[in-house]
């Protein structure tokens, strides 16, 4: 993932809804023209907040970008720093914001690592032309993508995922039908493909990261937690949150701290765990020790 990063075979940028994505160079361009419109309005209310207008962020692109010509690419401190000595200020969520304009722009995107600073880098730079897309096909792409990789999925999980309204969403969905199946639940029309054979046994329990796929992707989250550990886990929601998933569905939260050569994970069940499960998390927090170089990890249940 860091070489792909690097070699900009991978692009970090704000697309979508407002957050970062992972994205191929080729799908960027017709990406970013269709969403970027939406999350700038979005953005709009918050701007007029911190106090960025367009005269100002028009100087935050004409620095950043005038630096970028001299240095390939700049860590957020870097880009900090400049607009700080230029009486630009950059607390109160400024820089976030600056710079995910800039993203939407089309002037920046994510450029390689410099030790353990992550860097932008000119977009253009980065990103090849290519074709730019009408709206409905651009649509319908995301769409056959997106029910391809998340069915059994909803219109409204689709749009929530996309950034795009319920409308727009609804307006292409004729253009992959005869490429997905549905089935009725509850009132809800899910769209998937038919899933392949499986060829081996998979783990029953995962410790997921926050903003993981199988909980972001979906605007009803019903599925996967029962309604009543919702605020439990967490009043916002089960996005912020590192899951422990036991057999499809979240059954608790998880943290870790890293001392010298040791990895601890601390477990917060939503309802007791059996024996069988808690080995389980055991031995999935060794694989996670192993992935960071460690001799072991262990496992602590909060009270």
């Amino acid at each position: 993932m860091d070489k792909a990063l690097a070699d900009g075979d991978i692009i970090r940028t704000h697309v979508m809804r407002p957050t970062w994505h992972f994205v191929y160079p080729d799908d960027v361009r017709w990406m970013l023209h269709l969403t970027a419109g939406r999350i700038q309005a979005s953005a709009a209310s918050r701007h007029s907040e911190l106090k960025l207008d367009e005269k100002i962020l028009t100087r935050c692109e004409n620095l950043v970008v005038k630096a970028m010509d001299d240095k390939a690419q700049l860590s957020r401190d870097e880009i900090a720093a400049l607009l700080n000595q230029h009486g630009i200020a950059t607390n109160e969520q400024r820089l976030v914001h600056i710079m995910m304009h800039m993203e939407l722009e089309q002037l920046v995107c994510s450029g390689g690592r410099e030790g353990k600073a992550f860097t932008y880098a000119l977009f253009d730079a980065r990103v090849p032309k290519t074709k730019l897309l009408e709206k409905e096909e651009a649509i319908a792409i995301l769409a056959e993508r997106y029910f391809i990789s998340h069915g059994p999925a909803t219109v409204a999980d689709f749009a929530w995922w996309s950034g795009l309204t319920n409308t727009e969403a609804k307006a292409r969905l004729e253009a992959v039908i005869s490429k997905v199946s549905s089935h009725e639940v509850e009132g809800n029309t899910y769209w998937f493909t038919e899933p392949g054979l499986a060829t081996a046994k998979a783990n029953p329990v995962h410790l997921l990261p926050n903003y993981d796929e199988y909980i972001v992707s979906y605007k009803d989250r019903g599925a996967t937690m029962d309604a009543k550990h919702i605020s439990e886990a967490d009043p916002r929601g089960t996005i912020f949150n590192h899951t422990i998933l036991i057999n499809g569905k979240i059954e608790g939260l998880w943290k870790r701290a890293i001392k010298k050569d040791l990895l601890e994970i601390e477990i917060t069940p939503l309802k007791p765990l059996s024996l069988n499960n808690l080995k389980a998390i055991e031995k999935v927090s060794r694989q996670y020790a192993i992935f960071f170089g460690l001799k072991k990890g262990i496992v602590q249940t909060k009270p």
